[in-house]
Protein backbone atom coordinates (compact mmCIF):
# COMPACT_ATOMS: atom_id res chain seq x y z
CA UNK A 1 0.00 0.00 0.00
CA UNK A 2 2.89 2.22 0.76
CA UNK A 3 3.55 2.62 -3.09
CA UNK A 4 0.54 4.28 -3.54
CA UNK A 5 0.75 6.83 -1.09
CA UNK A 6 1.60 10.27 -2.22
CA UNK A 7 -0.84 13.01 -3.22
CA UNK A 8 -2.13 13.99 -0.27
CA UNK A 9 1.57 14.77 1.17
CA UNK A 10 1.56 17.14 -1.71
CA UNK A 11 -1.46 18.76 -0.70
CA UNK A 12 -0.57 18.96 2.53
CA UNK A 13 1.84 21.32 2.21
CA UNK A 14 -0.57 23.98 2.06
CA UNK A 15 -1.18 23.29 5.93
CA UNK A 16 2.37 23.84 6.64
CA UNK A 17 3.25 26.96 4.29
CA UNK A 18 4.91 30.36 5.39
CA UNK A 19 1.76 31.87 6.24
CA UNK A 20 0.69 29.73 8.87
CA UNK A 21 4.21 30.36 10.66
CA UNK A 22 3.97 33.07 12.55
CA UNK A 23 0.33 32.35 13.38
CA UNK A 24 1.37 29.02 15.38
CA UNK A 25 4.04 31.03 16.94
CA UNK A 26 1.72 34.25 17.89
CA UNK A 27 -0.47 32.10 19.98
CA UNK A 28 2.36 30.23 21.72
CA UNK A 29 3.96 33.19 22.72
CA UNK A 30 0.91 34.94 23.76
CA UNK A 31 -1.32 32.92 25.26
CA UNK A 32 0.75 29.63 26.53
CA UNK A 33 -0.94 25.92 25.43
CA UNK A 34 -4.30 27.78 25.16
CA UNK A 35 -5.28 27.17 21.75
CA UNK A 36 -3.83 23.93 21.04
CA UNK A 37 -7.38 22.55 20.87
CA UNK A 38 -7.76 24.97 17.74
CA UNK A 39 -5.10 23.60 16.10
CA UNK A 40 -6.88 19.44 16.56
CA UNK A 41 -9.67 20.89 15.43
CA UNK A 42 -8.73 22.27 12.19
CA UNK A 43 -6.94 19.37 11.21
CA UNK A 44 -9.84 16.83 11.58
CA UNK A 45 -11.63 19.38 9.26
CA UNK A 46 -8.87 19.41 6.84
CA UNK A 47 -8.93 15.67 6.74
CA UNK A 48 -12.17 15.72 5.73
CA UNK A 49 -12.39 17.95 2.97
CA UNK A 50 -8.68 16.72 1.41
CA UNK A 51 -10.28 13.34 1.76
CA UNK A 52 -13.29 14.23 0.41
CA UNK A 53 -11.27 16.07 -2.83
CA UNK A 54 -9.37 12.78 -3.55
CA UNK A 55 -12.36 11.10 -3.97
CA UNK A 56 -14.00 13.40 -6.18
CA UNK A 57 -11.10 12.91 -8.56
CA UNK A 58 -11.05 9.27 -8.27
CA UNK A 59 -14.40 8.53 -8.48
CA UNK A 60 -15.31 10.63 -11.62
CA UNK A 61 -12.37 10.98 -13.17
CA UNK A 62 -12.16 14.69 -13.43
CA UNK A 63 -10.79 17.52 -11.04
CA UNK A 64 -13.10 19.80 -9.22
CA UNK A 65 -11.83 22.41 -11.51
CA UNK A 66 -13.32 20.91 -14.79
CA UNK A 67 -16.36 19.56 -13.10
CA UNK A 68 -17.06 23.56 -12.62
CA UNK A 69 -16.02 23.85 -16.20
CA UNK A 70 -18.15 21.47 -17.50
CA UNK A 71 -21.31 23.03 -15.78
CA UNK A 72 -21.06 26.38 -16.42
CA UNK A 73 -21.21 29.02 -19.02
CA UNK A 74 -18.26 30.90 -20.48
CA UNK A 75 -18.65 33.85 -18.85
CA UNK A 76 -19.65 32.70 -15.86
CA UNK A 77 -16.48 29.83 -16.50
CA UNK A 78 -14.39 32.69 -16.64
CA UNK A 79 -15.51 34.78 -13.55
CA UNK A 80 -15.16 31.92 -11.30
CA UNK A 81 -11.74 31.41 -12.86
CA UNK A 82 -10.36 35.28 -12.18
CA UNK A 83 -11.47 34.29 -8.48
CA UNK A 84 -9.54 31.12 -8.49
CA UNK A 85 -6.81 32.37 -9.81
CA UNK A 86 -6.71 35.18 -7.09
CA UNK A 87 -6.58 33.26 -4.99
CA UNK A 88 -3.58 31.09 -6.58
CA UNK A 89 -1.79 34.21 -6.68
CA UNK A 90 -2.43 35.08 -2.86
CA UNK A 91 -1.02 31.86 -2.23
CA UNK A 92 2.08 31.94 -4.28
CA UNK A 93 2.79 35.68 -2.34
CA UNK A 94 2.85 34.41 0.31
CA UNK A 95 5.23 31.30 -0.25
CA UNK A 96 7.68 33.40 -1.79
CA UNK A 97 7.67 36.31 0.47
CA UNK A 98 7.77 33.42 3.20
CA UNK A 99 11.14 31.95 1.42
CA UNK A 100 12.59 34.98 1.00
CA UNK A 101 12.61 36.32 4.12
CA UNK A 102 14.16 32.44 5.23
CA UNK A 103 16.95 33.12 2.76
CA UNK A 104 17.46 36.74 4.55
CA UNK A 105 17.15 34.59 7.89
CA UNK A 106 19.72 32.17 7.27
CA UNK A 107 22.41 34.18 4.60
CA UNK A 108 21.00 38.22 5.24
CA UNK A 109 20.01 37.86 0.93
CA UNK A 110 18.15 40.81 0.68
CA UNK A 111 14.39 40.06 0.37
CA UNK A 112 14.37 40.85 -3.54
CA UNK A 113 17.20 38.85 -4.41
CA UNK A 114 15.80 35.82 -1.67
CA UNK A 115 12.58 36.28 -4.01
CA UNK A 116 14.05 35.63 -7.17
CA UNK A 117 16.04 32.59 -5.90
CA UNK A 118 12.73 30.90 -4.38
CA UNK A 119 11.47 31.61 -7.65
CA UNK A 120 14.38 29.88 -9.76
CA UNK A 121 14.56 27.21 -7.43
CA UNK A 122 10.69 26.23 -7.80
CA UNK A 123 11.24 26.53 -11.40
CA UNK A 124 13.68 23.89 -11.00
CA UNK A 125 11.50 21.76 -9.32
CA UNK A 126 8.51 22.07 -11.05
CA UNK A 127 11.01 20.80 -14.06
CA UNK A 128 10.64 17.51 -12.34
CA UNK A 129 7.12 17.39 -12.69
CA UNK A 130 6.93 18.18 -15.86
CA UNK A 131 10.09 15.88 -17.03
CA UNK A 132 10.25 12.97 -14.61
CA UNK A 133 6.50 12.85 -13.51
CA UNK A 134 4.03 13.20 -10.84
CA UNK A 135 5.56 10.44 -8.67
CA UNK A 136 9.28 12.07 -9.01
CA UNK A 137 7.96 15.50 -8.02
CA UNK A 138 5.99 13.84 -4.92
CA UNK A 139 8.92 12.19 -3.71
CA UNK A 140 10.81 15.97 -4.04
CA UNK A 141 8.09 17.54 -2.32
CA UNK A 142 7.87 14.97 0.21
CA UNK A 143 11.98 15.34 0.87
CA UNK A 144 11.02 19.00 1.57
CA UNK A 145 7.96 18.12 3.70
CA UNK A 146 10.94 16.14 5.77
CA UNK A 147 13.23 18.94 5.93
CA UNK A 148 10.40 21.86 7.21
CA UNK A 149 8.98 19.05 9.74
CA UNK A 150 12.84 18.66 11.33
CA UNK A 151 13.42 22.26 10.90
CA UNK A 152 10.12 23.36 12.63
CA UNK A 153 10.74 20.53 15.27
CA UNK A 154 13.98 20.98 16.39
CA UNK A 155 12.82 23.43 19.22
CA UNK A 156 10.71 20.47 20.76
CA UNK A 157 14.32 18.90 21.87
CA UNK A 158 15.16 22.08 23.99
CA UNK A 159 12.01 22.90 25.38
CA UNK A 160 10.58 22.08 28.78
CA UNK A 161 7.14 21.27 27.22
CA UNK A 162 4.38 21.38 30.24
CA UNK A 163 2.13 18.08 29.45
CA UNK A 164 -0.17 18.31 32.19
CA UNK A 165 -2.38 20.83 34.10
CA UNK A 166 -4.85 23.69 33.15
CA UNK A 167 -1.97 25.46 31.90
CA UNK A 168 -0.41 22.77 30.16
CA UNK A 169 -0.61 20.46 26.81
CA UNK A 170 -3.67 18.95 28.41
CA UNK A 171 -5.34 22.03 29.50
CA UNK A 172 -5.08 23.08 25.66
CA UNK A 173 -7.30 20.37 24.81
CA UNK A 174 -10.30 21.81 26.10
CA UNK A 175 -12.03 24.39 24.31
CA UNK A 176 -11.93 27.95 26.32
CA UNK A 177 -10.91 31.63 25.69
CA UNK A 178 -9.16 33.65 27.89
CA UNK A 179 -10.68 37.37 26.51
CA UNK A 180 -11.47 38.92 23.54
CA UNK A 181 -7.83 38.55 21.94
CA UNK A 182 -7.84 34.64 22.00
CA UNK A 183 -11.40 34.79 20.46
CA UNK A 184 -9.75 36.98 17.82
CA UNK A 185 -6.94 34.53 17.21
CA UNK A 186 -8.36 31.66 17.37
CA UNK A 187 -10.90 32.63 14.55
CA UNK A 188 -7.90 34.09 12.53
CA UNK A 189 -6.25 29.99 13.55
CA UNK A 190 -8.89 28.21 12.24
CA UNK A 191 -10.21 30.71 9.14
CA UNK A 192 -7.37 30.11 7.76
CA UNK A 193 -6.93 26.35 8.06
CA UNK A 194 -8.26 25.46 4.69
CA UNK A 195 -6.93 26.72 1.09
CA UNK A 196 -8.38 26.71 -1.44
CA UNK A 197 -5.70 25.79 -3.84
CA UNK A 198 -5.55 22.74 -1.77
CA UNK A 199 -9.52 21.79 -2.36
CA UNK A 200 -8.66 22.37 -6.44
CA UNK A 201 -5.21 20.42 -6.48
CA UNK A 202 -5.97 17.28 -4.78
CA UNK A 203 -8.72 15.77 -6.90
CA UNK A 204 -6.09 16.37 -9.61
CA UNK A 205 -3.48 14.58 -7.63
CA UNK A 206 -5.36 11.52 -6.87
CA UNK A 207 -6.79 11.63 -10.61
CA UNK A 208 -3.60 11.70 -12.16
CA UNK A 209 -1.71 9.58 -9.87
CA UNK A 210 -4.52 6.78 -9.66
CA UNK A 211 -6.59 6.86 -12.58
CA UNK A 212 -10.40 7.07 -12.44
CA UNK A 213 -13.26 4.48 -13.03
CA UNK A 214 -12.67 0.50 -12.96
CA UNK A 215 -14.16 -1.85 -10.90
CA UNK A 216 -16.06 -0.84 -8.13
CA UNK A 217 -13.66 -2.93 -5.80
CA UNK A 218 -10.25 -1.16 -7.60
CA UNK A 219 -12.29 2.63 -6.60
CA UNK A 220 -13.08 1.04 -3.23
CA UNK A 221 -9.38 0.30 -2.86
CA UNK A 222 -7.90 3.13 -4.16
CA UNK A 223 -10.51 5.07 -1.94
CA UNK A 224 -9.27 2.91 1.38
CA UNK A 225 -5.48 4.18 0.37
CA UNK A 226 -6.43 7.71 0.19
CA UNK A 227 -8.53 7.90 3.37
CA UNK A 228 -4.56 6.25 4.77
CA UNK A 229 -2.74 9.13 2.46
CA UNK A 230 -4.64 11.73 3.93
CA UNK A 231 -4.43 10.76 7.43
CA UNK A 232 -0.75 10.34 7.51
CA UNK A 233 -0.30 13.30 5.58
CA UNK A 234 -2.43 15.62 7.71
CA UNK A 235 -0.77 14.01 11.04
CA UNK A 236 2.34 14.94 9.94
CA UNK A 237 1.46 18.46 8.91
CA UNK A 238 -1.04 18.95 12.13
CA UNK A 239 2.04 17.65 13.87
CA UNK A 240 4.22 20.39 12.64
CA UNK A 241 1.66 23.20 13.41
CA UNK A 242 1.24 22.32 17.06
CA UNK A 243 4.80 21.77 17.69
CA UNK A 244 5.70 25.03 16.85
CA UNK A 245 3.04 26.09 19.27
CA UNK A 246 4.36 24.34 21.83
CA UNK A 247 7.89 25.80 21.32
CA UNK A 248 6.66 29.00 21.94
CA UNK A 249 4.03 28.35 24.38
CA UNK A 250 7.12 27.24 26.34
CA UNK A 251 10.12 29.33 25.15
CA UNK A 252 8.59 32.16 24.10
CA UNK A 253 6.02 33.22 25.79
CA UNK A 254 5.62 36.92 26.53
CA UNK A 255 8.51 37.47 24.30
CA UNK A 256 7.69 40.51 22.12
CA UNK A 257 8.37 40.31 18.20
CA UNK A 258 6.65 37.01 18.07
CA UNK A 259 3.81 38.49 15.56
CA UNK A 260 5.74 38.26 12.63
CA UNK A 261 8.43 35.44 10.85
CA UNK A 262 11.70 37.87 10.90
CA UNK A 263 10.64 38.37 14.88
CA UNK A 264 9.82 34.98 15.72
CA UNK A 265 13.23 33.60 13.76
CA UNK A 266 14.84 36.14 16.10
CA UNK A 267 13.41 35.22 19.49
CA UNK A 268 14.14 31.23 18.40
CA UNK A 269 17.74 32.29 17.88
CA UNK A 270 18.03 34.35 21.10
CA UNK A 271 15.54 31.89 23.80
CA UNK A 272 16.73 28.46 22.32
CA UNK A 273 19.97 28.77 20.48
CA UNK A 274 21.57 29.75 17.17
CA UNK A 275 21.45 25.87 16.28
CA UNK A 276 17.68 25.57 16.77
CA UNK A 277 17.03 29.34 15.33
CA UNK A 278 19.15 27.98 11.89
CA UNK A 279 17.02 24.67 11.78
CA UNK A 280 13.79 26.87 11.93
CA UNK A 281 15.08 29.10 9.06
CA UNK A 282 15.84 26.11 6.98
CA UNK A 283 12.57 24.66 7.62
CA UNK A 284 10.82 28.02 6.83
CA UNK A 285 12.90 28.12 3.35
CA UNK A 286 11.84 24.09 2.90
CA UNK A 287 7.98 25.50 3.58
CA UNK A 288 8.25 28.12 1.04
CA UNK A 289 10.22 26.43 -1.81
CA UNK A 290 7.80 23.79 -1.60
CA UNK A 291 4.46 25.61 -1.34
CA UNK A 292 5.00 27.89 -4.25
CA UNK A 293 5.83 24.84 -6.34
CA UNK A 294 2.91 23.29 -5.28
CA UNK A 295 0.40 26.86 -5.66
CA UNK A 296 1.81 27.15 -9.42
CA UNK A 297 0.89 23.35 -10.20
CA UNK A 298 -2.56 24.20 -8.97
CA UNK A 299 -2.80 27.06 -10.78
CA UNK A 300 -1.84 25.47 -13.79
CA UNK A 301 -5.02 22.65 -12.95
CA UNK A 302 -7.30 25.58 -12.38
CA UNK A 303 -6.70 26.97 -15.86
CA UNK A 304 -6.86 24.37 -17.44
CA UNK A 305 -9.73 22.82 -15.59
CA UNK A 306 -11.87 26.18 -16.13
CA UNK A 307 -10.37 28.01 -18.90
CA UNK A 308 -9.76 24.47 -20.87
CA UNK A 309 -5.85 26.01 -21.83
CA UNK A 310 -2.72 24.60 -20.93
CA UNK A 311 0.23 26.88 -20.01
CA UNK A 312 3.69 25.11 -19.59
CA UNK A 313 4.57 24.87 -15.55
CA UNK A 314 7.49 27.56 -16.34
CA UNK A 315 5.43 29.71 -18.44
CA UNK A 316 3.62 30.29 -15.42
CA UNK A 317 5.81 30.12 -12.44
CA UNK A 318 7.51 32.91 -14.05
CA UNK A 319 4.50 34.91 -15.20
CA UNK A 320 3.47 34.30 -11.19
CA UNK A 321 6.69 35.66 -10.15
CA UNK A 322 6.53 39.06 -10.90
CA UNK A 323 3.74 40.41 -8.25
CA UNK A 324 5.92 38.95 -5.26
CA UNK A 325 8.98 40.60 -6.79
CA UNK A 326 7.33 43.77 -7.09
CA UNK A 327 5.71 44.15 -3.48
CA UNK A 328 9.14 43.50 -2.40
CA UNK A 329 11.09 45.41 -4.59
CA UNK A 330 8.72 48.19 -3.46
CA UNK A 331 9.32 47.89 0.16
CA UNK A 332 5.60 46.57 0.99
CA UNK A 333 6.09 45.24 4.17
CA UNK A 334 5.94 41.33 4.16
CA UNK A 335 3.79 40.64 7.05
CA UNK A 336 1.47 43.25 5.59
CA UNK A 337 1.50 41.35 1.74
CA UNK A 338 0.85 38.28 3.76
CA UNK A 339 -2.20 39.58 5.62
CA UNK A 340 -3.40 40.68 2.35
CA UNK A 341 -3.06 36.90 0.88
CA UNK A 342 -5.06 35.18 3.95
CA UNK A 343 -7.47 38.23 2.83
CA UNK A 344 -8.02 37.38 -0.97
CA UNK A 345 -7.81 33.27 0.22
CA UNK A 346 -10.49 33.65 3.00
CA UNK A 347 -13.04 34.97 0.03
CA UNK A 348 -12.23 32.06 -2.19
CA UNK A 349 -12.88 29.46 0.39
CA UNK A 350 -16.31 29.38 -0.40
CA UNK A 351 -15.93 29.32 -3.86
CA UNK A 352 -13.93 25.63 -3.56
CA UNK A 353 -15.46 24.41 -0.50
CA UNK A 354 -19.13 24.62 -1.02
CA UNK A 355 -19.05 23.13 -4.91
CA UNK A 356 -16.93 19.83 -3.48
CA UNK A 357 -19.32 19.04 -0.38
CA UNK A 358 -22.14 19.70 -3.51
CA UNK A 359 -20.50 17.31 -6.05
CA UNK A 360 -19.68 14.47 -3.88
CA UNK A 361 -22.99 14.36 -2.19
CA UNK A 362 -25.11 13.88 -5.33
CA UNK A 363 -25.85 10.54 -6.08
CA UNK A 364 -25.69 10.89 -10.13
CA UNK A 365 -21.97 12.18 -10.22
CA UNK A 366 -20.72 10.10 -7.50
CA UNK A 367 -22.88 6.75 -7.72
CA UNK A 368 -22.98 4.34 -5.08
CA UNK A 369 -19.65 6.11 -3.66
CA UNK A 370 -21.91 9.20 -3.08
CA UNK A 371 -21.23 10.77 0.61
CA UNK A 372 -23.06 9.31 3.38
CA UNK A 373 -25.46 10.39 5.30
CA UNK A 374 -23.71 11.55 8.12
CA UNK A 375 -20.58 12.18 6.24
CA UNK A 376 -22.39 14.25 3.90
CA UNK A 377 -24.04 15.87 7.39
CA UNK A 378 -20.56 15.90 9.01
CA UNK A 379 -19.47 18.07 5.22
CA UNK A 380 -22.20 20.10 5.15
CA UNK A 381 -21.08 21.65 9.00
CA UNK A 382 -17.59 21.50 8.59
CA UNK A 383 -17.78 23.77 5.29
CA UNK A 384 -20.12 26.03 7.84
CA UNK A 385 -18.10 26.53 10.02
CA UNK A 386 -14.87 27.09 8.08
CA UNK A 387 -16.69 29.70 5.72
CA UNK A 388 -18.37 31.49 8.88
CA UNK A 389 -15.14 31.75 10.26
CA UNK A 390 -13.76 33.36 7.10
CA UNK A 391 -15.97 35.67 7.09
CA UNK A 392 -15.65 36.76 10.39
CA UNK A 393 -12.08 36.77 9.66
CA UNK A 394 -12.78 38.70 6.90
CA UNK A 395 -14.81 41.16 8.53
CA UNK A 396 -12.11 41.39 11.75
CA UNK A 397 -8.92 42.50 8.92
CA UNK A 398 -10.93 44.77 7.08
CA UNK A 399 -11.97 46.61 10.16
CA UNK A 400 -8.45 46.70 11.61
CA UNK A 401 -9.33 44.67 14.54
CA UNK A 402 -7.89 41.02 13.02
Amino acid sequence: MLHLLGPAFVAAIAYVDPGNVAANLSAGAGYGYLLVWVLVLANAMAVIVQYLSAKLGLVTGRSLPALLGERMPRRSRRAYWVQAELVAAATDLAEVIGGAIALQILFGVPLVAGGVIVGVVSMALLTVQSRRGQRMFEFVVIGLLVILTAGFLAGLAVSPIEWGGRDGVAGGLVPRFEGTPTVLLAVSMLGATVMPHAIYLHSSLALDRHGAGGDEDRVRRLLRVNRWDVALALFVAGGVNIAMLLVAASALRGVEGTDTIEGAAAAISTHLGVGVGVAFGIGLLASGLASTSVGSYAGAQIMAGLLHIRVPLLVRRAVTLIPALVILAVGVSPTWALVLSQVLLSMGIPFALIPLVRFTSRADLMGEFVNGRVLRLVAVAVTAAIVALNLVLLGLVLTGNG
